[in-house]
């Protein structure tokens, strides 16, 4: 982007819309590679929002701290998933920062990406204005960069460490048009050809 990002609330603003996701995973463990596709909308919610005040209390945070937040909505389709299978979902989640700045602080989940169960993260912003999260689950930690290569094209990068071991690349384009893509169309455009599942376990492909 051409114009510096503030701080990390500011970055989330940026974001809001809905976008078009196509993801390569790679396995480590199988060393394998695999595609994948996503429709994501992203809608902002104010810091007095019922739901991010709840959120808050949840994870025993004052919601006064609360500088905003975002409601995710997704649906999304990878190379291996069986027949008829798809990730679907939403979660929301508020931003409480730590500096004075408003570039690093607590992400609030009420629900992970790789659990379904609440999870609170950290984000800061770095020298570029790409946005890092991380998240520890029971099980895996997880790392993300955000970044804009324009106000309608995102890029993001993941890594996984844990019972789960994968890299991830996704490039993210705004969908401009008024008319919501069916939920299906992001498994239409996987490339043809499932192989049969061997096991692995990739991170939900999500994003935001």
């Amino acid at each position: 982007m051409a114009e510096p990002i503030a701080d990390a609330i500011s970055f989330f603003q940026l974001s809001c819309g809905r976008w078009r996701s196509q993801r390569s995973s790679h396995h480590l463990l199988h060393r394998r590679a695999e595609a994948g596709g996503s429709w994501i909308e992203v809608v902002e919610l104010a810091a007095d929002d019922p739901q991010l005040i709840a959120i808050a209390e949840l994870h025993g945070q004052d919601p006064d701290g609360l500088v905003g937040g975002c409601r995710v909505t997704w649906s999304a389709s990878m190379a291996w998933d069986k027949a008829g299978e798809a990730h679907q979902g939403e979660s929301v989640f508020g931003l409480i920062p730590t500096d004075t700045c408003g570039r690093e602080g607590l992400l609030l989940r009420d629900r992970g990406y790789a659990e379904t169960a609440p999870v609170a993260g950290h984000f800061a912003m770095d020298e570029r204005d790409g946005l890092l999260l991380t998240t520890g689950y029971e099980t895996m930690n997880s790392l993300e960069r955000f970044s804009f290569a324009g106000p309608d094209v995102r890029l993001r990068t993941s890594t996984v460490e844990g019972l789960s071991n994968t890299a991830s690349f996704c490039v993210e384009t705004r969908v401009k048009d008024e008319a919501k893509a069916p939920q299906s169309e992001a498994a239409a455009e996987i490339a043809a050809g499932r192989p049969g599942s061997d096991g692995a376990t990739a991170l939900s492909p999500l994003g935001w």
